[in-house]
């Protein structure tokens, strides 16, 4: 039976677990509820706009004086405001800071109060209507994905709840069947020892009547005794053991499941939180920008000596930028949208083992979950890029029609300033078109796509972090129980790459990217730079893990940034990188030198310590990159610009170093390798392997030290003359 201590136990388990669910709901609540409180205040302020245009239309005859006070009534009701919240983003939103602006601007006001006056009530008004009415269609439409968002994160929070019930459930049988299996074992002790003691009563010289009355009485007994006390033995030990697996598997599940959820939880506060607070500000600023603008159109053709104070607020309004708002006001709501703490580990009493198991038999079944995982991942992420690329372009299709430069009026105020003549031009303008209605239904109906589209994404996002999660920490726990090598992600090689890279000093993989580029891309424009197509990088990455050579032949039907992207792949994924991390500091430290000649000398003493082979692809790599280089003006890729791109791929920063210095202390010592490689690489006589060679002029490398074919065209022995940001810079370097 369980303890009393073991129940109470259970209960803090499952009281700490329902204290932190419940922080995390009551979080959600305040996130909904801060969500329709920015609703609110935007539609306030869009109507308090709306009435402060209305009003000044009419006082404009009278504008010196009634203007004057319009000005200072809303100044007042801006400092006078109770509502402390409302203040508080007064001062961090930027379309309170352009109505603040706008404010003090009245103030300088005069002239063509009549045109002014109608470009008011027919023409700005309603575009503040027509916005905040899309902001309320929009909020509302955010809000809604906004609480499925939320439901499927108390789900998943639910499920982790249920594993972690069975997890202690299992357990504790476990644990009881422990304890009966050691129940039946002090009874065989216990029944071993009296047929101990019947031995020796035997061998005890008796009587014949006392000894046949002791054969009779006991020997049936303790057959039977003993016989039942074995089956009874047996049966509890296959229970325990039966148990005892259960419990493994559960809390097997458990720990992927609490991986799961910590990894839906942040990403549902650090990416989902930030694209629904995106969709709620949708073409907000946008719009309300064009309708800011059609003021200041409008002010400026009438008098030229306002401009001093309408550039201050036209420079507000340029300012209008979502994701500044978005993370003032995620900044301001701190405790509402932080992410919570991490769910820990809840381990039973006992188990002192919070990692995944992979003994046998779990062994087996954990690594073709971990293969159905990642085939399924594959699927999935490749769906979903397709996804948010739609969502993407639908996007781009929103903010061109939010975006549209309709705000000039200017033709307003080219013919005579009567009543008449405003009202004549304004019925030509942008809001009296027919094709108005059409476009307002295009783009409800777009947005409606938009919503269909992300909600679709961040679903996929969704499974995708949790399946993810899942997936990496089986292989991690695959990896750290049969210590086997990775190639190039975390994928593993097969027989045929690890048989080849072994045999040959430059991998197939390596050498054959390199060759093709060198053939067909050496004038590509951003080279290395460009992601390339990540279905193809996969399909070739693929070829080349089953032996063969995708890229063989003359064939160019191939995306050259992908090529790019396999051999970058290639040295990312190498268990170690290029450069090793035991030479890290004494490479680094050559930085600092200003001679370029001590510093390449310094460079080729620190690599003298490194193994030959990994000289001899050093030598291969820098060659070719130096040669790409040359053709910078056509690729727009300098020795400095690949350096960048293969720096953190090719040397990484140690942990406990200051990473953003570091790293440019990199790309300047891999910058050096490239424009002096010839110097830095001993040559074929003193080291023999395979060279780079310009396509053409032979095959693309020379394995025999009497073979030197021509290498990379370099300067005279004494000087090296390299092309850099298209201005031609020789670096004068003693040999």
């Amino acid at each position: 039976m369980t303890s009393p201590a073991k129940f109470r136990k259970d209960k803090e388990i499952v009281a700490e677990y329902e204290t932190q669910v419940k922080e995390v709901r009551a979080q959600l609540v305040e996130q909904l509820k801060c969500l329709d409180q920015q609703c609110e205040l935007r539609v306030q302020l869009l109507q308090d706009l709306q009435d402060f245009f209305r009003k000044k239309a009419e006082i404009e005859v009278d504008y010196s004086r009634n203007l004057e006070k319009l000005a200072e009534r809303f100044l007042t009701k801006t400092r006078s405001t109770k509502d402390h919240l409302l203040k508080k983003e007064h001062s961090i939103l930027s379309p309170v800071n352009c109505w603040n602006l706008l404010l003090l601007q009245v103030k300088r006001e005069s002239r063509d109060h009549a045109t002014l006056s109608d470009l008011y009530l027919n023409n700005i008004i309603p575009r503040f209507a027509q916005i905040s009415e899309d902001s309320g269609r929009l909020f509302k439409k955010s809000k809604e994905v906004g609480v499925q968002l939320q439901e499927d994160l108390m789900k998943v929070l639910n499920e982790l709840y249920t594993v972690m019930k069975t997890y202690h459930m299992y357990n504790t049988d476990s644990i009881n069947a422990e304890s009966k299996l050691k129940d039946a074992e002090k009874q065989e002790e216990k029944q071993m020892g009296r047929s101990g003691r019947q031995q020796d009563d035997r061998q005890t010289p008796r009587s014949p009547d006392t000894l046949t009355s002791i054969k009779t009485d006991e020997k049936p007994v303790r057959r039977s005794s003993v016989k039942k006390i074995e089956k009874m033995k047996e049966k509890r030990q296959a229970k325990y053991t039966e148990n005892k697996l259960k419990a493994i598997k559960a809390r097997n599940e458990y720990l992927l499941a609490l991986e799961a959820t910590n990894s839906c939880v942040f990403k549902y506060y650090i990416h989902d939180l930030s694209d629904i607070i995106d969709c709620c500000d949708l073409g907000y600023h946008a719009s309300l920008q064009r309708a800011l603008r059609t003021y200041l159109s409008a002010e400026q053709n009438v008098e030229t000596s306002k401009h001093s104070g309408l550039e201050t607020l036209e420079g507000a309004a340029e300012s209008l930028e979502a994701n500044g708002d978005k993370q003032k006001l995620m900044e301001t709501y701190n405790n509402v949208f932080c992410p919570p703490a991490r769910f820990d580990f809840q381990s039973h009493m006992g188990d002192t083992m919070g990692v995944v198991c992979a003994q046998q038999p779990l062994e087996v079944e954990l690594l073709q979950r971990c293969q159905q995982l990642q085939s399924r991942l594959s699927t999935l992420k490749i769906e979903n890029e397709e996804v948010k690329k739609t969502m993407e372009a639908t996007l781009s299709t929103i903010q061109d029609m939010v975006t549209v430069e309709d705000y000039d009026v200017s033709e307003c105020f080219h013919h005579s300033n009567s009543m008449e003549s405003v009202k004549s031009t304004f019925s030509e303008s942008y809001l009296s078109k027919p094709s108005l209605a059409k476009r307002r239904a295009n783009q409800q109906e777009t947005e409606q796509f938009y919503f269909t589209k992300l909600k679709e994404f961040l679903e996929g996002r969704n499974l995708i972090t949790r399946l993810e999660a899942k997936h990496d920490l089986i292989d991690k726990t695959l990896e750290e129980s049969q210590k086997t090598d990775c190639c190039l992600s975390s994928g593993r090689r097969n027989s045929a790459v690890r048989k080849q890279e072994s045999g040959e000093a430059i991998p197939l993989m390596v050498k054959s990217c390199i060759r093709f580029i060198s053939r067909h891309g050496l004038q590509h424009e951003g080279i290395f730079r460009v992601s390339g197509s990540q279905v193809e990088v996969n399909d070739i990455k693929n070829a080349f893990e089953r032996g063969e050579d995708p890229l063989a032949g003359d064939q160019n039907d191939h995306d050259m940034d992908s090529i790019a992207g396999v051999l970058k792949l290639y040295f990312r994924g190498l268990d170690h990188a290029l450069f090793p991390k035991e030479v890290f500091h004494d490479l680094i430290s050559c930085v600092s030198m200003e001679s370029l000649h001590e510093r390449a000398v310094h460079i080729k003493k620190v690599l003298q310590s490194l193994p030959s082979k990994t000289l001899i692809i050093m030598r291969y790599l820098f060659a070719f990159l130096n040669h790409l280089s040359q053709y910078s003006e056509e690729n727009m890729m300098d020795p400095y610009n690949l350096a960048i791109c293969f720096g953190p791929t090719l040397m990484s920063v140690p942990e406990g170093n200051d990473q953003v210095s570091c790293q440019a202390h990199v790309n300047e010592l891999i910058k050096t390798i490239i424009i002096h490689h010839n110097t830095i690489f001993p040559g074929l006589q003193d080291l023999q392997g395979p060279i780079y060679t310009i396509p053409g002029a032979g095959d693309d490398f020379c394995d025999s030290p009497h073979c030197e074919p021509p290498l990379v065209e370099e300067p005279a022995p004494d000087t090296v003359s390299v092309r850099h940001n298209s201005e031609d810079v020789t670096v004068a370097l003693t040999v």
